[in-house]
């Protein structure tokens, strides 16, 4: 392995520790599951007490990147090229409104997401979790395989 592939190895055992942590304290602390999709909703759409500290974790999601950048720190990189910040969207902002629509709709019908399911679900040994997990991968794996080899789009 050079050192590169290194780096960015240990960026992602550093970003999964933190989101193992995160978890954990969340669960210990206010006893709920780190459930993103769940948390946002709550945060849009709760008041009072409750709301707070929903709020409180979404904005933590959010000033994370927004700090590394502030800082100029490249410690991560969602664009397509290695020299970019941040990559254009793959598709227009109706399509990505629509696509988000749908893993709302999703996650409503999976009861949870994959932070909820496949972080906090799989931890606590749920079987349903499990089931969710295994379907959110495999459709995961089945769009890449179709958008890349049937539709012929380059990621």
């Amino acid at each position: 392995m050079n050192d590169m592939d290194m780096i960015s190895s240990m960026k992602g055992l550093a970003g999964g520790v933190l989101i193992g942590l995160s978890a954990v304290m969340l669960m210990a602390l206010l006893g709920r599951i780190a459930g993103i999709s769940g948390i946002t909703r709550g945060a849009l759409l709760e008041s009072g007490q409750v709301r707070r500290w929903r709020l409180a974790f979404v904005l933590g999601l959010i000033s994370g990147p927004l700090l590394l950048l502030l800082l100029n720190l490249d410690w991560g990189n969602v664009a397509a090229s290695t020299d970019a910040l941040i990559g254009n969207p793959a598709s227009g902002v109706l399509s990505m409104m629509f696509a988000g629509l749908l893993v709302g709709i999703g996650t409503g019908i999976g009861g949870g997401c994959t932070s909820g399911h496949g972080v906090c679900g799989i931890a606590r040994l749920s079987p349903r979790s499990l089931v969710a997990t295994v379907v959110f991968v495999t459709v995961a794996m089945l769009t890449v395989f179709v958008s890349q080899h049937l539709l012929g789009e380059s990621p």
